[in-house]
């Protein structure tokens, strides 16, 4: 069975040279050559383009829309022109209206290229990376720039690995539920809200906002820094998602599975996570319940099935003659 998720914000993000260039400029050791015009273009596509058939004059299929990498084989073809030649062949490339240039190897600039660059207001970049890890590291930086995202209400929780959402209306538990398993050891990812990005359609990856990072709301306490109180490892940054635990009044959960046959899962951002629906009672410890929860899935996602091992069990129990 699949469940339909409660409203989730999802958002989409505007990406611009400079915001890239700042958030991921030094990891890619790059470095602006020039003035800072052009930084606030947009780059709509994430992924690179190396333009060897631009600078020959071929723009039929040029990509445009992406950040621009020129590596030995660029500059060496740019450096065998004339000097006319090599001007006309760089104006035409800074009209396309590219979002940047960003040359690897921090190989120097053949002359005249800055120059053209600054007057078109294209932002050029050097960086010391060859040019291939350039384009592998930022692509990876591109894609995760561009990962849809959604949110989440609900705690996650690092639980030997298993990355656990933690679900319910207000005032279920919720909180206590987080505590106790910090208490045992296990690590705090977010508080009340969690944020999403779809990795390639296949991971979701949840993490905090930067300002609520590290910290819980309990109730009758208040903010507190589970960091500070509990030490390091009770926080991590991010961890990718594996499981949904959904806390429900026992009253409003008529239908209890006793064996965990049924399948449940809750969608994301598009991509189904395993669910398990945990009902709260006076006296029942939610936090070791959340644990097994998540130890079990565990188990499944290493090819072992409790439930469906134990129903095969019965099944040749009750019927001997078939096993013959």
């Amino acid at each position: 069975m699949q469940r339909s998720p409660s409203p989730s914000s999802v958002k989409g993000k505007a990406l611009t040279v400079g915001k890239f260039f700042s958030d991921h400029g030094a990891g890619l050791g790059m470095e602006l050559l020039g003035d800072t015009r052009g930084l606030e273009r947009p780059i709509p596509e994430p992924t690179i383009n190396r333009p060897g058939l631009a600078l020959a004059g071929f723009f039929r299929y040029f990509a445009a829309k992406r950040i621009q990498v020129a590596g030995h084989a660029e500059l060496s073809y740019l450096r065998s022109l004339t000097v006319e030649e090599r001007a006309a062949r760089l104006k035409a490339l800074f009209q396309q209206r590219i979002p940047c240039l960003v040359v690897a190897r921090s190989l120097i600039l053949p002359s005249g290229l800055l120059e053209l660059a600054e007057e078109a207001r294209t932002p050029v970049f050097k960086s010391p990376l060859i040019t291939m890890k350039f384009i592998n590291s930022a692509t990876i930086a591109l894609e995760d720039e561009f990962a849809p995202v959604a949110s989440e209400h609900g705690s996650m929780v690092d639980i030997m690995g298993v990355g656990v959402l933690i679900r319910g209306k207000s005032g279920i538990g919720k909180s206590e539920c987080v505590l106790g398993l910090i208490e045992r050891g296990y690590s705090l990812v977010s508080d009340d809200i969690t944020r999403f990005r779809n990795l390639e359609g296949r991971d979701l990856i949840g993490n905090s906002k930067e300002l609520t990072r590290f910290h819980m709301e309990v109730r009758g306490i208040g903010i507190i820094n589970v960091a500070a109180i509990f030490g390091a490892g009770s926080v991590r940054p991010e961890k990718e998602l594996d499981l949904v635990v959904t806390l429900k009044d026992w009253q409003e959960v008529p239908d209890i599975d006793r064996i965990g046959l049924d399948r449940d899962t809750y969608e994301i951002l598009g991509i189904p996570i395993p669910h398990v629906t945990i009902p709260v009672k006076t006296g029942r410890d939610l936090a070791r319940l959340v644990e097994v929860a998540a130890l079990d899935q565990k188990l499944k996602s290493m090819g072992h099935d409790t439930a469906q091992e134990f129903n095969e069990r019965l099944l040749r129990v009750m019927n001997p003659d078939q096993t013959k």
